[in-house]
């Protein structure tokens, strides 16, 4: 009993290093962040308050104290432990206003500079 017990063992052992999809371990999905949907994105313009952009696309998960007038929406998969699909929105406030979006680095709207039209005097 005890030679059909080592036989075994010693052939579990052997086998362990084949990594064939019958024996490899099952990953699980990870998926990371806010998932930014194109319709989303859409529904976001220049000049929205914080509380609209909240509306639209949730809170973010990324918080910075030291930005409080940027938020950061990040999303990342994950399939069978290599990354599939990544995505970075950053938006920027200037008084409680959107002002800005950057979706991965590159912009995608801003807000045109205001001129200053001077006041007509009354005379």
């Amino acid at each position: 009993m005890r030679i059909k017990l080592i036989l075994l063992s010693t052939l579990l052992a052997s086998c362990s290093y084949l990594s064939s999809p019958v024996l490899s371990p099952y990953k699980m999905d990870i998926r990371q962040g806010n998932y930014v949907t194109p319709e989303m994105r859409d529904k976001l313009k220049v000049g929205m308050s914080r509380q609209q952009v909240r509306f639209v696309l949730g809170t973010p998960m990324v918080s910075d104290v030291f930005h409080d007038n940027r938020w950061d929406y990040v999303y990342r998969l994950e399939q069978r432990g290599e990354v599939v699909e990544k995505q970075h929105l950053t938006l920027y406030f200037d008084k409680d206003v959107l002002v800005r979006m950057e979706d991965s680095g590159t912009p995608v709207q801003s807000m045109p500079a205001m001129t200053q039209q001077p006041a007509a005097v009354a005379e």
